[in-house]
């Protein structure tokens, strides 16, 4: 297993390229149509946007919050695969406003609404101010805990070869969400970068950015529907 993750961690030490929006978006739409067939129907994805109301999260250098910018990215999650890809999944937030959602009850509509995939978003926060890159995490027990590893690695090598984030790896982790899903379905929670990092804030604050990301996510779960 330490192998395994091991390979999870990329050698890069620099941010690559964006790829373009159309690019990325043209590189999906074969995997979208080849995979529409599914007997038991479209899979159900919760996406968790962390934080909310009063808890902003972390806070970047440049002032955003952690709570906007993963709610962002998980709207546009939905709206991407309602819009681009003909809802090609059944995808529910956990919050869609500026709400604090308990933690319970975040783990609980993954079990209300049947999910195949729970997916929590965060920004990440270091006092080291060379900290960049994703991490993913993963519950370290439970009954789709292979599953959630393959998802995790997926996520992250994604993540660096889509858009360029240096990956940190996929890490273990007995947080209150993932403990509390991973025997419903599988179950991750994604850092998207470190908001103490300059160029990572800014990379967040910008739509272009948060649209590459939405979309690398979602190719993700295209490339893994034979699972859910």
């Amino acid at each position: 297993m330490n192998g395994f993750f091991e390979n999870c961690v990329a050698k890069e030490n620099i941010m690559v390229p964006l790829l373009t929006i159309l690019t990325l978006a043209f590189w999906l739409m074969p995997l979208v149509s080849s995979g529409q067939s599914n007997d038991v129907g479209k899979a159900v994805i919760v996406i968790d946007p962390g934080h909310g109301g009063t808890d902003s999260g972390a806070i970047g250098i440049n002032g955003i919050q952690e709570k906007d910018m993963v709610l962002k990215v998980g709207k546009e999650m939905a709206r991407l695969n309602d819009e681009l890809f003909g809802e090609s999944f059944e995808i529910y937030l956990t919050r869609y406003t500026d709400t604090l959602i308990s933690l319970g009850d975040r783990a609980f509509l993954a079990k209300k609404f049947n999910a195949n995939l729970f997916v929590s978003l965060h920004c990440n926060h270091s006092s080291n101010p060379s900290a960049v890159g994703v991490e993913v995490y993963v519950p370290n027990y439970g009954k789709y805990m292979r599953e959630s590893i393959l998802l995790a690695y997926q996520l992250q090598k994604g993540l660096r070869q889509n858009i360029g984030f240096e990956s940190r790896g996929v890490k273990f982790a007995n947080f209150q969400v993932l403990r509390e899903t991973v025997d419903y379905c599988p179950t991750v929670l994604v850092e998207l970068g470190f908001l103490s990092d300059r160029d990572e804030a800014h990379h967040l604050t910008q739509d272009e950015n948060v649209m590459a990301i939405a979309l690398s996510i979602l190719s993700c779960f295209i490339r893994l529907k034979m699972i859910l």
